[in-house]
């Protein structure tokens, strides 16, 4: 796998943690390590930058969708549509280069998350009881997911289950909303009145996918636990709704299934984000909605094998028959 030079300098910076919480302390001198779920300290990696050296965003600005025009018919974007409220799109060209976007919507304070490792985009309500908390991201990562911290009280989260491990909150559960990952045309032509958030004010290389070839490789970045079952390439992206997975494969071929009380489709229109090194130019990974019988919106997410099976070891694969 060919890696520009941010990847490449995660792996020479990346160091392994000791067995046992003390390695951090110094460096999260506010986190309570005394509360916590991890057992294995092991699991726990630095990712390469430090605490928020990939600077998680708030208070983004957005222009309208006729407005737009940097981005490409299929270039990924996260979708948040809550009742009553302007359509929303959050290209993943920025959120490959800051993971998280702390934003309010309809009074709603929400997280927009992405971590490139895992290929998992998820929507969070913000609000634990009654407290509005703000994510950075901790430059840690475990089962090579993104460990987020909030400011209130630096506490750690995993960011593929929404669960506070380290800290405070420990064991809080933050609420996911419905969102989804789809190609920018997509949305634009079903939002024409949206709007989508505009480039952050920071120097980066927008547009450009840091982990060239990533979603091809054999074996996942900063990863030793156990692969997939049933021949299931580590880096396969299925779509998780609750402690489920349909294989994309699957969903590719069949365009719809409807079972286990959702209804999911699948149709072409978005790159991958991590193949090649223009992320408007990645291989056809396909737009997926996932629904009730009634037509509403889940939430769920799309994200590698690997990922689902060491959040999920006991999960459920959903397999063609």
């Amino acid at each position: 796998m060919r890696m520009i030079p941010l990847l490449t300098a995660a792996l020479i910076w990346a160091a392994p943690a000791s067995a046992n919480p003390d390695f951090w302390v110094n460096e999260w001198p506010n986190t309570d390590f005394d509360k916590t779920t991890v057992e294995n300290w092991v699991e726990v990696l630095s990712g390469g930058p430090p605490k928020d050296g990939i600077p998680s965003v708030e208070d983004p600005s957005f222009l309208a969708v006729a407005e737009e025009t940097r981005l490409q018919p299929r270039e990924p974007v996260i979708t948040l549509e809550i009742a009553g409220e302007v359509p929303r799109a959050y290209p993943i060209r920025y959120l490959t280069w800051h993971e998280i976007v702390n934003d309010v919507v309809g009074g709603v304070p929400v997280a927009v998350t992405f971590c490139p490792l895992c290929n998992s985009g998820i929507t969070f309500d913000r609000r634990v009881d009654g407290q509005v908390l703000e994510f950075g991201v901790s430059g840690k990562l475990r089962n090579s997911d993104m460990i987020m911290y909030d400011r209130q009280t630096e506490s750690w989260w995993q960011q593929a289950v929404g669960t506070a491990i380290v800290g405070e909150l420990t064991g809080t559960e933050l609420v996911t909303l419905p969102s989804w990952m789809e190609g920018w045309e997509t949305f634009a032509a079903r939002n024409p009145d949206g709007i989508v958030m505009d480039q952050p004010p920071i120097s980066r290389r927008y547009g450009a996918n840091p982990y060239v070839g990533y979603d091809g490789s054999r074996k996942p970045f900063l990863f030793s636990g156990e692969l997939p079952p049933h021949d299931i390439p580590a880096l396969a992206r299925v779509v998780r709704v609750g402690e489920r997975a349909w294989p994309l494969t699957r969903l590719a071929e069949e365009g719809e299934v409807s079972e286990a009380g959702v209804v999911i489709s699948w149709q072409e229109g978005q790159a991958s984000a991590l193949d090649t090194q223009e992320i408007a130019a990645g291989k056809e990974v396909g737009n997926v909605r996932v629904r009730d019988a009634s037509g509403a919106d889940l939430p769920h997410d799309v994200m590698f094998a690997f990922a689902f099976h060491a959040f999920w070891p006991d999960g459920t694969w959903m397999l063609p028959n």
